[in-house]
């Protein structure tokens, strides 16, 4: 099959979160299998043009309110043959930051952005004389395919070509003014609000051959009032195009044997001593005591409300400071995002003696807690599938989760009469419900740590590889063109 990937980010080359890290990983492997695919996104302004090569002559994107000129850049992901290529317009992608100046905030125009992204898509197929069978869309930014190629004006090239739109966080649906509708091409009798806005996600969904979400059961959540963030009603009703796929894991670079950023501290299930080496240098980088005894929880996340900040490290009420200040534990927190919450971080970090805030976004610093933490905090308000509890257990460094979403997925709760699990699970997003379950996390780590070790090897073991969420993917894109070629036979 031919498969156009069609997205905001994509790893190494534009990263704000996991979505990255999925689409190239899962280019990557569905190339594998024998599949033709490519991905396009923006050429934002990180993106070092002298790195790659460009199409001889532009390309021309029509919009409604005129044409829009653009350059193609390509080059190849990293260790692979898949080609990846770029949408360069210095004026809507020509700045820092990938939708806003800030983690936090948005840029005004990113309605233009990502209108032109989904109509540059397809005009890069036209351009290039290259008809997929697959536009495959990911998040609210490149959701606008499906419904382009739904219009019954497309060039009949793309009849055949089947669309699926992978949400990979319901919490961002692309929401703009009515106005901002005059840049799509669409209906906006049909493709509006009823109080005046539209919502770039919610025409996807209703226009998608096929809908996947990253895990079994965000999917059942997403359909209901709790977790639907007021698309459960328009995603009930394409319940049956549903299908949930649990993200892989890209152990090329998430692995401790092979982890080059850690190197030469590589690690495996049969000798975990370089693991305490790591945690020894993140002490020692971090400035807490030197002590392999106590027990060290790491956390890399967005400081966003869906990572249950609000329970974890609240003023007045988050718990944070009552598990350092109770329990023999060191606590190591990595991650930018809301103002407050950094406020607050640097707060406590004053406070207590056993508490690190490392207010940055790195990758080595990613995979050096990862790696040297003996816990892994992960209390999320949802979780679609989450990547960060996979490495972990990769890692040997057991998670502590809510009951959530793709962490309910890949982590099973110790069993304390059994000596069994590879984690820790709490339901109620709670500061008492943290609290207990770390407190409970401790109390085993100082008390049975035959039962830790044992976890942390079944951890190790677990295989979350791409080679079992590719072949889904691929089963899910020939359902879809069976689907799209039954609504729209063929007729020459």
């Amino acid at each position: 099959m031919k498969i156009l990937m069609i997205a905001s980010e994509a790893y190494p080359f534009a990263k704000s979160g996991g979505l990255a890290d999925v689409v190239s990983a899962l280019s990557i492997n569905l190339a594998k299998l024998g599949h033709d695919v490519k991905v396009i996104l923006p050429r934002y302004y990180s993106i070092d043009t002298e790195k790659l090569d460009s199409f001889e002559k532009p390309m021309c994107i029509h919009m409604d309110y005129g044409e829009e000129w653009v350059k193609i850049y390509h080059t190849n992901l990293p260790d692979s043959d898949v080609p990846i290529y770029f949408i360069d317009h210095q004026q809507l992608y020509g700045r820092d930051g990938l939708y806003g100046s800030t983690p936090t905030d948005e840029f005004p125009d990113n309605s233009l952005r990502f209108s032109l992204l989904s109509k540059g898509a397809i005009e890069f197929c036209k351009h290039t004389g290259w008809t997929p069978d697959i536009m495959h869309s990911h998040d609210w930014q490149s959701a606008l395919v499906p419904a382009l190629l739904y219009n019954q004006d497309v060039d009949p090239e793309f009849y055949s070509t089947a669309s699926v739109l992978t949400i990979h966080n319901l919490g961002y649906q692309g929401w703009f003014s009515f106005e901002d509708i005059n840049f799509t091409s669409l209906d906006k009798a049909t493709n509006s609000h009823n109080d005046g806005i539209f919502n770039f996600l919610r025409i996807g969904i209703n226009k998608a051959d096929v809908i996947t979400t990253v895990s079994p059961t965000y999917a059942k959540e997403i359909l209901t009032d709790q977790y639907g963030h007021n698309l459960n009603g328009a995603l009930t009703r394409r319940s049956s195009d549903l299908f949930g796929i649990l993200n892989g894991c890209d152990y090329t670079t998430w692995d401790p044997e092979t982890d080059k950023t850690i190197a030469p501290l590589n690690y495996s299930v049969a000798d975990l001593t370089n693991k305490k080496e790591l945690k020894k240098k993140l002490q020692e980088q971090t400035g807490l005591v030197i002590d392999a005894s106590i027990p060290l929880f790491g956390m890399v996340t967005r400081l966003v409300d869906q990572k249950g900040i609000g329970a974890l490290f609240g003023p007045s009420h988050g718990c944070m400071h009552r598990l350092c200040s109770e329990l023999k534990i060191q606590v190591v927190v990595l991650g930018t995002g809301e103002q407050w919450c950094e406020e607050e971080l640097r707060t406590l970090e004053g406070s207590l003696e056993n508490m690190v805030f490392l207010n940055k976004f790195s990758n080595d610093l990613s995979h050096l807690v990862e790696s040297a933490s003996d816990f892994f905090l992960m209390p999320s308000m949802y979780e679609p599938c989450g990547l960060n509890q996979i490495y972990s257990l990769k890692y040997g460094t057991l998670p502590i989760v809510r009951n959530t979403g793709g962490l309910a997925d890949t982590v099973e709760c110790y069993n304390e009469d059994q000596g069994t699990g590879t984690g820790f699970i709490f339901n109620d997003l709670t500061p008492d419900a943290i609290y207990n379950t770390v407190a409970w996390a401790t109390w085993t780590w100082y008390n049975k740590r035959v039962d830790i070790l044992n976890m942390q090897q079944k951890a190790m073991k677990n295989d979350f590889s791409w080679d079992k969420s590719s072949k889904k993917y691929e089963e899910i894109y020939q359902w879809a063109l069976d689907r799209k070629n039954n609504r729209y036979p063929r007729s020459w």
